[in-house]
């Protein structure tokens, strides 16, 4: 293993989160450092955990965050966002979406629970 990979998997994994607005609904961006894309990219969930704990730290009003369906979400954007979007520099979670299982949660392309008869449908993960 490179040294590189080995030096990149340091915390801290989150450089910064908001709460914003997306379409009228609210949503936390989070933007991960490139120690927490590698963490991402980590098979199983102890890295995710640790992660996720730097989302909810740097979040105001974390307890609003720490929902199962945000967590869920942001899971998935580590499987999936860092090896089909590696560049993309921030992320969105909603915590109006619903907590799904894993492969429900994949194929919504992470952002479960668009009514396309209210809001447009997403096109993947934010």
């Amino acid at each position: 293993m490179s040294s590189l990979l080995r030096l990149s998997y340091v915390p801290p994994f989150v450089d910064h989160t908001e709460w914003t607005r997306w379409r009228s609904l609210i949503s936390l961006c989070f933007d991960p450092k490139l120690s927490g894309r590698a963490s991402a990219m980590q098979l199983g969930v102890a890295a995710a955990d640790e992660t996720w704990s730097g989302v909810l730290t740097l979040s105001p009003d974390a307890e609003d965050a720490d929902t199962a369906g945000m967590r869920a979400q942001f899971i998935c954007r580590g499987q999936f966002v860092e090896f089909v979007q590696p560049s993309k520099i921030s992320s969105n979670l909603e915590p109006w979406r619903p907590a799904i299982d894993d492969f429900e949660m994949f194929v919504a392309g992470c952002n479960p629970g668009i009514s396309e008869g209210t809001q447009q449908a997403d096109e993947g993960p934010r």
